[in-house]
């Protein structure tokens, strides 16, 4: 395990924007960023409450939308509805999510937290902001609103970029991903 004196220090500008090694490569260092927090995120919701991460944002979304259609939290997650469903099939399961089909479209889904799953979101929700809280420890507030100023405008640049297929290749998953491009014949 990596502790805060292994960190390399985070390049300038100018080796951002020149990246000549993998620490100066900002979604490398964002990546890191994540996986250091996201896995207390997971820690606590699963070893805690038993749930996953994918489920959690399912919970925590519809805690803020109230009932909406699957297709529409779906779409506000960023994840396929294969995904979803099977997300949502758990909850249903665990009565944590209350299914209903649409009266006029059959195959509209609108889904809303029961009432179990609501108090689970009231239990969990403050573990998480804390979480939050005390990984921002020690930014100052005016640093803090540039870098959210700055990570709304990554944001949208990302998606900008994927909308105009700035990456023109496609992993393909169901094909064995990467796997197929490497042979077993080239074993080392």
């Amino acid at each position: 395990m990596h502790g805060p004196q292994d960190m390399p220090a985070f390049p300038d500008a100018s080796a951002v924007l020149a990246p000549r090694s993998l620490d100066d490569l900002l979604l490398y260092r964002f990546s890191r960023a994540v996986r250091a927090s996201n896995g207390m995120a997971t820690r606590l919701v699963e070893g805690g409450f038993g749930i996953t991460r994918r489920e959690w944002g399912m919970i925590a979304t519809l805690a803020q939308q109230g009932e909406i259609r699957s297709s529409a939290l779906a779409a506000h997650l960023h994840l396929d509805r294969v995904r979803t469903s099977r997300g949502l099939r758990g909850l249903v399961d665990k009565k944590l999510v209350v299914r209903r089909q649409d009266a006029e479209d059959r195959r509209e889904v609108h889904v809303r937290l029961s009432p179990s799953g609501r108090q689970l979101f009231d239990r969990v929700f403050p573990r998480i902001a804390e979480l939050n809280v005390d990984l921002l420890e020690g930014i100052a507030p005016a640093h803090l609103d540039i870098f959210l100023q700055c990570l709304q405008h990554l944001e949208q640049r990302g998606n900008a970029l994927s909308a105009q297929g700035a990456v023109a290749e496609k992993a393909d998953r169901r094909a064995g991903g990467t796997r197929h491009r490497w042979p077993e014949s080239r074993q080392v």
